[in-house]
């Protein structure tokens, strides 16, 4: 299970005349510095997958990158079964398996050596590690292009291979952020019955997207965060019934939280 509780993250501004109009009127914006993370608050337990929605600069990006460890919060917890993990980046990364939005997969390598490559820094070994690439290769279809290099692949393949370069050491929860943009039927197809396969092992996983119809179809829980702030965190039939059923007009009226009571009623149950 992990527990997310209180986050924030605030960057300076270097220069604040040069913003934006759009920029300067967000309520972020607080002289010298913005807070891109005000109040981020959400759980999800064990063979779970949670939706973590939200407009875009809503804070989502940079929630995820403070639950990778790449950022440390000015404030907040996080906490996997029981242990603090903001303490200890390195068991952190032990437990945590994460796929950014940008693959960044080395492109003079294989999908096997770049998976390979992150099993080793895990201290996988050898025999460990081939065992492993070969189960992902079935459940993600990589075979075809498993020996090819990288740099020839198309985002789909990208895609698959950043995603079992996350999750090669086995970790205790799994964070996917927009794992499906800009793919195709079939590659979008794959990578959801891989986020089923790891609901049915148990596994955590925290699944940051912009497609209502991927949240109906695999979600659990669903969190929407909007300027910085959880406006709602519950069951993903609370949120449906929000709007009795229509996924897209239960996640307006969550933004606009702030004047609808019948929000307010579930946010964080």
């Amino acid at each position: 299970m992990i527990e997310i509780n209180g986050l924030a993250k605030k960057f300076p501004v270097e220069s604040p005349k040069k913003l934006s109009e759009q920029e300067r009127k967000d309520p972020r914006l607080r002289g010298r510095h913005f807070h891109s993370v005000k109040d981020v608050s959400f759980h999800c337990e064990e063979g779970q997958v949670l939706g973590l929605l939200g407009p875009n600069g809503a804070g989502k990006t940079t929630t995820l990158r403070i639950l990778s460890t790449a950022l440390k919060p000015d404030k907040g917890e996080v906490s996997i079964n029981g242990h603090n993990v903001l303490s200890d980046p390195t068991i952190a990364r032990r437990k945590i398996g994460f796929l950014s939005s940008s693959t960044g997969l080395y492109g003079r390598l294989t999908g096997r050596e770049n998976i390979t490559y992150v099993g080793k820094l895990h201290g996988l070994g050898d025999s460990e590690v081939a065992s492993r690439i070969a189960d992902m290769a079935d459940l993600l279809d990589m075979h075809s292009f498993l020996d090819r290099r990288a740099e020839n692949f198309s985002s789909g393949m990208k895609q698959k291979v950043s995603i079992a370069r996350a999750v090669i050491h086995q970790p205790e929860l799994v964070i996917l952020d927009e794992p499906t943009t800009g793919l195709d039927i079939m590659a979008t197809s794959t990578v959801m019955a891989f986020i089923r396969r790891l609901k049915e092992k148990g596994t955590p996983v925290i699944f940051s997207t912009h497609h209502l119809d991927e949240v109906q179809e695999l979600c659990d829980r669903v969190s929407v965060i909007n300027v910085g702030e959880t406006v709602f965190d519950g069951t993903l039939a609370q949120f449906s019934s929000l709007s009795d059923g229509r996924m897209h007009d239960s996640f307006l009226k969550t933004l606009n939280q702030t004047s609808d009571e019948e929000v307010s009623n579930v946010v964080n149950l």
